[in-house]
């Protein structure tokens, strides 16, 4: 019925080691997209999550952070348009953005091919 101390601190860690696996998957799912078509970002947001299936449907407080810290580390450019009387930022991957996805899909795929290994071809 309740929980005792070291299960409660096996979920905790549980939970902390999760959140720290999936922590590159954003910038991740952003740089591949952006890689293929310029957009803007609740454009950004609405591909991603239809893309998915709707298994990531990201909010824009957690995506724009991501996108303005890809801009200031240079991995992509944006440009501003005025769309119905409003400003609307336009974001696509520079070319040192196109070598850092490429690099992370690398990592990405050699976890997911030896998580893979683990749990066998069923889950593949």
């Amino acid at each position: 019925m309740y929980a005792s101390c070291f299960e409660v601190y096996k979920f905790s860690i549980v939970m902390k080691t999760k959140k720290t696996f999936l922590n590159g998957l954003p910038e991740l799912l952003l740089l591949q997209v952006l890689s293929r078509e310029e957009m803007y970002g609740y454009q950004l947001i609405a591909e991603i999550r239809a893309r998915s299936g709707e298994v990531f449907n990201f909010s824009e407080g957690s995506i724009y952070p991501i996108l303005h810290r890809l801009v200031t580390e240079k991995y992509i450019v944006t440009r501003r348009e005025i769309v119905n009387g409003r400003p609307r930022h336009y974001y696509r991957t520079s070319a040192k953005g196109q070598k850092h996805v490429a690099q992370l899909t690398g990592e990405w795929n050699r976890m997911v091919a030896g998580a893979n290994a683990i749990l066998g071809a069923q889950y593949a």
